[in-house]
């Protein structure tokens, strides 16, 4: 090839860069859609599976009510012979393809998993406690098919205790709230008004 001198020589130069710049550029755009396309399947996979999960849930979903019966059936003493035989072959079933069952008494209370139907306080718990299962809950693949309805228990709220007889005088405790001074305020009694 003869050297390249003058305006011929610059203009060549010139395409040259211009072509290299077009290949970058085509070269980013080919990157850029092989990135997408990537991402484009395993979204694709992730609905996917979802959607199956989604499915298997609700085909679980619709043998909950069985479960039930067979659990009442079993609590009442009345799953016996033929009958045991099936309701064990169905639990193993639903169990093999995934099905969790949850909701013991004594689990802490989560409003996300549990469906709380009846409300309590006691002394003998520390946080919202279960006390009852009514129904088992049950989750699949992480998703949940159906809370578990519970009976709830809170931690008894202590009260200041007023003080007994009338030889008593009214307790003083200094507030800070009030400058230093004594605080004479007692809790009020049922039927006694402010």
């Amino acid at each position: 090839m003869p050297p390249t001198d003058g305006k011929e020589g610059e203009e060549l130069r010139a395409e040259n860069a211009r072509l290299q710049a077009l290949v970058a550029e085509r070269t980013s755009d080919l990157q850029r859609l092989q990135a997408e396309y990537a991402n484009y399947r395993k979204r694709v996979e992730r609905d996917r599976a979802l959607v199956r999960d989604r499915a298997v849930a609700d085909a679980l979903s619709a043998l909950l009510p069985v479960l039930d019966d067979i659990g009442r059936a079993r609590a009442h003493g009345e799953l016996e012979g033929g009958f045991k035989q099936v309701a064990e072959a169905l639990e193993a079933a639903v169990a093999k393809l995934g099905l969790v069952a949850f909701g013991d008494v004594g689990d802490p209370f989560d409003p996300t998993r549990h469906e709380a139907l009846m409300h309590s306080y006691s002394d003998e718990v520390s946080q919202p406690t279960v006390v009852e299962v009514f129904a088992p809950g049950y989750t699949y693949a992480g998703l949940l098919v159906r809370p578990a309805r519970v009976a709830v228990a809170e931690p008894t709220v202590a009260l200041p205790e007023a003080p007994q007889g009338g030889s008593e005088s009214p307790a003083t405790s200094e507030s800070p709230a009030s400058g230093g001074e004594p605080n004479t305020q007692q809790p009020l009694s049922e039927g006694q008004e402010t």
